[in-house]
């Protein structure tokens, strides 16, 4: 790897901090401007998060360091990028140049600083995937949740003020839960460093195991909440609906977060060098995982609403990540990371879809006045001869929503049905193909969980599908941009590439199952990564301090 690489590491974080503090520099007027800036900075992040993959994506599972201020671990604030945390940025890109890309078509327009905002948001999210400490970790969550708060009263309105101040009060709770946890970790510990503390976490004296199980349990349920775990959950489905689009559908991978974090801590902390009655729980993760799919099954049942139909979707995505979590399996990680791909994916186009296809149905809706048409509404011939002449614009909508269903739902031939199969191949073989080990009641209710909730989308899409492109044929035709359609039929083509490159893609993501339930390689070179040659970090002037840099 050449020097100039290393440093890349650093990139997706700066490179949005820069932007965001560079567009303050500008008046909203000056709106073309900023959005170009911000579309440009955007897709340079994707870029180097494409680059990161091809950096971590090596057969020795490289994991690399990055050490700021070049203060040895774990002194130093630490980056680290493996498999795991490249593949979080990459897909943090792909939505955040969507989102982007769909907002300029009008919410871009609906109130101030919403660039600015948004490249803070792709700060705290990469920071938080990168980060190499829990003090970080925490401050990137801050970033990213102040930025969040921004963003979902972007566009003002009474049910979107509404649902942002529950929003927000829930994940200030979570915030000062977060604080707690890891103060009380550092209390028994005294280190922050992640791979510090899993070498550390073992040797906690007895005496105060109590406090740390305490702490891991806090910053457990902090995680929860943002993975919108039942019964903390109740925010999530109204205040997804509520947010914009664009907002909304970055928001899908929010979600995430608290995955990314539960599953990278409960193996690193609490996996192979230590006893499992010290971590979050394994058995703790897996039921709150069952309750979380089925009240996200109900829920998406007992919709009306399109927004609620996919904010439910949301829980059921994250219920399915947290029992694969708790199965405590390495095969069940590796399909549960391409399920989570997918359904992020599907979940953050289904939310730019929705308001296209609201829009012909409440002409209140649209904040913003839209006169260019990506397909012209042509008038329908006067001599009907056969049925009713099905304008283009529909046609295309009505498709899209037909893949979204089918991933939704895990069908063939798209990605979500490769995921729930992997998924349930893993889990109908838990020590691996060809060997007969009994499958557990618990994975069992797993398997009949995720049929269901396949079912139960299967439902509400078919409702909704005939309700909105068969019963209201009579209804306004939605005006439609093509800067609007693109970043949708984008990410739905994703999910088609998913599927016909679904071999490469398994091998990355059971790589990284593998590199995950072995933390060892993780902490090894963390602390051991070496100071960059003739740079020395700063230290006080005092002969004292000189003596000890020397």
């Amino acid at each position: 790897m050449q020097d100039w690489q290393e440093h890349l590491i650093i990139a997706p974080i700066l490179l949005p901090l820069i932007t965001a503090a560079l567009l303050l520099l500008y008046d909203e007027r000056r709106r073309v401007l900023k959005a170009a800036i911000s579309i440009a900075a955007t897709f340079v992040l994707f870029v180097v998060a494409i680059m990161l993959v091809n950096m971590a994506n090596t057969p020795d599972d490289r994991v690399l360091p990055y050490l700021l201020g070049n203060w040895p671990a774990p002194y130093a604030i630490v980056l680290v990028l493996d498999r795991f945390s490249a593949m979080m940025v990459l897909l943090t890109s792909i939505l955040g140049l969507a989102a982007l890309c769909f907002a300029l078509a009008r919410w871009h327009k609906a109130g101030s600083h919403f660039h600015t905002l948004f490249q803070l948001l792709l700060m705290g999210l990469n920071g938080a995937f990168l980060t190499g400490d829990l003090f970080n970790l925490f401050v990137f969550f801050e970033v990213l949740l102040a930025a969040s708060y921004g963003l979902v009263l972007h566009g003002s309105g009474a049910t979107r003020v509404k649902a942002g101040l529950h929003y927000i009060a829930v994940n200030l709770a979570a915030s000062s839960l977060f604080l707690i946890g890891v103060s009380m970790i550092y209390g028994v510990t005294g280190t922050l460093n992640m791979a510090d503390l899993a070498q550390r976490i073992p040797n906690v004296p007895a005496d105060d195991l109590m406090f740390l199980q305490a702490g891991g349990a806090i910053l457990g349920t902090a995680f929860l909440v943002k993975a919108g775990a039942w019964p903390l959950n109740f925010w999530l489905p109204t205040t997804y609906t509520a947010a914009a689009a664009p907002v909304a559908a970055l928001f899908a991978i929010m979600s995430k977060v608290g995955i990314y974090v539960l599953l990278r801590l409960s193996l690193l902390f609490f996996g192979e060098l230590t006893p499992r009655t010290t971590g979050f729980g394994d058995a703790g993760l897996f039921y709150i995982g069952l309750a979380t799919i089925t009240f996200g099954l109900i829920g998406v049942l007992a919709s009306q609403a399109l927004g609620r139909i996919a904010g439910y979707s949301v829980l059921v995505s994250s219920g399915t990540l947290l029992a694969a979590i708790g199965t405590g399996n390495v095969a069940v990680t590796g399909s549960a990371l391409f399920y989570m791909i997918s359904s992020t994916l599907t979940i953050a186009a289904f939310f730019l879809l929705i308001e296209l296809v609201e829009r012909g149905q409440d002409a209140a809706a649209n904040v913003l006045a839209v006169t260019i048409e990506a397909y012209g509404d042509e008038e329908e011939e006067e001599e009907e001869e056969v049925g009713t002449v099905l304008p283009a614009t529909l046609a295309i909508l009505g498709a899209c929503f037909a893949v979204s269903a089918i991933l939704l739902i895990g069908l063939p031939p798209f990605s979500g049905f490769v995921a729930k199969i992997s998924l349930l191949s893993a889990l109908f073989n838990p020590a691996g193909m060809g060997t007969d080990a009994p499958i557990s009641a618990a994975s069992w209710a797993y398997v009949t969980l995720i049929i269901l909730s396949g079912v139960s989308a299967l439902i509400a899409m078919s409702r909704s599908g005939i309700r909105t492109f068969w019963a209201s044929m009579e209804g306004n035709v939605p005006r439609v941009l093509i800067i609007e359609l693109v970043p949708v039929a984008g990410l739905l083509f994703l999910c088609l590439a998913l599927t016909i490159q679904a071999a490469p893609v398994m091998r990355y993501l059971d790589a990284t199952a593998q590199a995950l339930h072995r933390p060892h390689n993780y902490i090894d070179h963390v602390l051991d990564a070496k100071r960059s040659a003739g740079f020395e970090p700063a230290v006080a002037s005092t002969p004292a301090a000189k003596g000890d840099a020397q």
